[in-house]
């Protein structure tokens, strides 16, 4: 099954939220009194028959766009958590050289789906690879949000392209983060390493980075904690682990992937926020996108920070995180 296939099969979710909710606004509007439905196309005869003709199927309700219109797709795109600024951009951009044209609930998916692709494009990059060995990656985010099985999944896909691949459990503070990167390196053929819970994650960082060097490894992956509710304590604990790697190599970290969960919303917004200013953040994953009615929050994201987003989500087994593709998602999500 093709990434695609999972990604449209289970973000069902948002993609059922959206394309209802544009069906009930085509919908929603009467045809003109005007307007006569049109007589049913006779059942093919001998003539019908012998030239290959057929019924012509019934036409889909149509809408005219007006301003009506305009702001009940701004309301719904409002509440498949794209924000307010990103609706209102996106109806505008609708609307431009359209007003008073009559769409169906297709076209206006298309349309929709063409408005959140040039959104998303910009941003639609790999996790990009450098000759630098080892390239540290620094995967930072709240508890909860599938750090660990982010970092897991990509250590495995990373060494079946062939790389070598070590991870570090800097979230020294809860066991069960640390066993369960032991259980997605013992399963992907990568060394994990440990230190004593409560130990200083800075140190194993170091550590980390000497036998990564030491062995020549291509990448070095390393966890963090994510306790957000004692923001100074994180703040430190990250701003420490930086300046110890980079005694060991000035350019470390070479990237620092932020990881979302998609169920929180338009909470994420705030997650950038805050660890934009913990770290210095280079891209993100979304993950959980198949278990949520939100996955809009990710179209708001990119309009808003503009941060590559390098991967999202969609499941538990290692092939449910995949690069992500701009155009697939959009037409996942309005349900195409």
């Amino acid at each position: 099954m093709s990434f695609f296939t999972k990604l449209r099969d289970r973000l069902t979710r948002s993609s059922s939220k959206i394309g209802e909710g544009l069906d009930g606004i085509v919908d929603a509007s009467p045809a003109p009194i005007a307007e006569q439905p049109a007589p049913a196309a006779p059942a093919p005869g001998l003539v019908g028959r012998l030239f290959g003709t057929t019924p012509a199927r019934p036409e889909e309700p149509r809408r005219a766009l007006d301003d009506e219109m305009l702001e009940e797709l701004e309301d719904m795109l409002v509440q498949a958590d794209l924000g307010v600024d990103t609706a209102l951009r996106v109806t505008a951009n609708i609307a431009e050289g359209r007003m008073g044209r009559r769409v169906s609930s297709t076209e206006l998916k298309e349309l929709l789906a063409g408005e959140i692709a040039r959104i998303m494009t910009p941003v639609a990059r790999p996790l990009p690879l450098y000759p630098k060995k080892p390239q540290v990656v620094l995967v930072v985010g709240v508890n909860g949000a599938g750090k660990t099985t982010t970092i897991g999944k990509l250590a495995s896909q990373f060494r079946a392209a062939g790389k070598s691949v070590m991870i570090a459990a800097g979230d020294t503070f809860r066991a069960a983060a640390v066993e369960q990167l032991q259980i997605w390196g013992k399963r992907a053929g990568v060394p994990v390493m440990v230190a004593a819970q409560g130990s200083d994650p800075a140190s194993l960082a170091f550590d980390a980075m000497t036998r990564a060097e030491a062995e020549g490894a291509d990448l070095l992956m390393i966890d963090t904690a994510g306790r957000l509710q004692n923001r100074q304590d994180l703040m430190e604990e990250l701003a420490k682990i930086v300046r110890v790697i980079r005694k060991k190599d000035p350019t470390a970290p070479h990237n620092t992937l932020l990881v979302l969960d998609a169920t929180t919303g338009q909470n994420a917004l705030n997650q950038v926020e805050t660890f934009r200013q913990l770290a210095d953040v280079s891209g993100l994953v979304m993950t959980k996108l198949d278990g949520t009615a939100r996955g809009g929050v990710l179209v708001a994201l990119a309009d808003r920070f503009g941060l590559p987003i390098h991967a999202i989500g969609v499941g538990e087994q290692i092939d449910d995180l995949d690069a992500f593709d701009a155009n697939d998602f959009a037409r996942a999500l309005v349900g195409l």
